[in-house]
C-alpha cells in the first residue's frame, strides 16, 4: 500500500502547481467510453427487470449508474497516473500529462460517488444504492489498488465491478436480486476476461514495462490464448441462461447462441495467428459482441410486452 500513502501525501502536501484542466479533462477522467457499456447494461437490467418504476425515476437511476462509474473512472485515474505516464495508450491522460492536479481528480470523484449513492437511495431504494456503492469500492479498492499491480488474476476478479450495473437496475426496479439479474451478472463476467485480454495481446510491452501483471507478462501468449478460448467457452451457458431462467424467450436464444459461436470462432482464430491482428479484430467483436447481446434483450422484452399487450 506504499504506492497509496505516496500517492496520498502528494495530496496534502502544499503544491506549487496550477491546473489547466479545461471541462473536457475533466470528462476524459470520467472514462466516458466504458461508461456508455456500463450504463447501456445497467439500463437493459433496469427494463427487464420483473416490476415497473416510474419514467422520471428510471431516468434517475440510470443516471445515478452514469455518474457511479465515471466516479469509479475518476479515482482509478488519480490512482494509476504513474503506469498511465509509461503507457502510450494513456500517457496522454489529463493526470499523466500535467493538466490536472492529482487532488482535483480525486475529489471530483468522491463528490461524484457521494453524490450518484445518496440520489440513487433517494430516488429508488437502499438496495440499489448499497449496489452501487459496492460497485465503485469494488473497482477502486478491489480491483485498482489491490488487484492490478499484484496478480494476472486481476481482470478475472476485478471485471465483476463491470458486472453489477445490471444488477443495480434490476435491483432499482425491484428492491432485490434475482436470479435474473444474477444470469445478466454472468453474462458480463464471463465475457470481461477474453474482451480485456485481447487487447492486453496487442500491450504486452506496454504492461510488462508499467510493472503491471497482466496474464500475457506473466503466463505468455500461449496461456493467454487459452485461456480467452476457455472463457469463451463458458459464456454459452451464460448468455443462455437469461432464456433459461425465463428473462428472455427462444428469440433471445438464438441469437445469444449465434453471438456466442462467433465469439469462440474468434478466440480460436487468435490461437491460430501468431501475431496480434487476429486479437485486435476480436477486441473490436467483443465490444459488438455484449452490445448485440444486451440488445436482443431490450428488442426481445418489447416483443413480449407488445404481444401481451403490455406497455414496453
Amino acid at each position: 500500500m506504499s504506492n497509496l500513502s505516496e500517492t496520498a501525501q502528494s495530496i496534502l502536501l502544499p503544491t506549487n502547481e496550477m491546473s489547466t484542466a479545461e471541462v473536457h479533462d475533466y470528462i476524459e477522467i470520467l472514462k466516458p467510453r466504458v461508461m456508455s457499456l456500463v450504463v447501456f447494461t445497467g439500463f437493459v437490467g433496469l427494463v427487464v427487470a420483473p416490476g415497473h418504476l416510474h419514467p422520471v425515476l428510471a431516468a434517475v437511476a440510470v443516471l445515478c449508474i452514469a455518474v457511479g462509474a465515471g466516479a469509479a473512472g475518476a479515482v482509478n485515474m488519480w490512482y494509476d497516473r504513474d503506469i498511465d505516464a509509461v503507457m502510450r495508450r494513456t500517457a496522454a491522460r489529463p493526470l499523466p500529462a500535467g493538466r490536472m492536479l492529482p487532488g482535483e481528480a480525486l475529489g471530483f470523484g468522491v463528490v461524484l460517488a457521494v453524490g450518484a449513492v445518496l440520489i440513487m437511495a433517494l430516488a429508488t431504494n437502499w438496495v440499489a444504492a448499497g449496489l452501487l456503492a459496492l460497485t465503485i469500492a469494488f473497482y477502486v479498492i478491489v480491483y485498482t489498488i489491490w488487484l492490478k499491480r499484484r496478480t494476472p488474476h486481476n481482470i478475472v476478479i476485478g471485471g465483476a465491478a463491470g458486472a453489477f450495473p445490471p444488477l443495480i437496475g434490476w435491483a432499482a426496479v425491484t428492491g432485490d436480486i434475482g436470479w435474473g439479474a444474477a444470469a445478466l451478472f454472468a453474462v458480463i463476467f464471463f465475457w470481461t476476461p477474453p474482451h480485456f485480454w485481447a487487447l492486453a495481446l496487442s500491450r504486452t510491452a506496454e504492461y510488462a514495462a508499467a510493472g503491471v501483471p497482466m496474464l500475457p507478462v506473466v503466463a505468455g501468449v500461449r496461456e493467454t490464448k487459452r485461456q480467452m478460448l476457455l472463457y469463451t467457452l463458458l459464456l454459452w451457458p451464460a448468455s443462455l441462461a437469461p432464456w433459461v431462467l425465463g428473462v428472455a424467450s427462444a428469440f433471445y436464444g438464438g441469437g445469444a447462441l449465434a453471438l456466442s459461436a462467433l465469439f469462440t470462432a474468434c478466440a480460436v482464430r487468435v490461437s491460430r495467428d501468431d501475431g496480434d491482428r487476429a486479437a485486435r479484430l476480436m477486441f473490436g467483436f467483443s465490444l459488438l459482441y455484449l452490445l448485440l447481446i444486451f440488445s436482443l434483450l431490450l428488442v426481445d422484452h418489447a416483443g413480449v410486452r407488445l404481444a401481451r399487450g403490455g406497455r414496453f
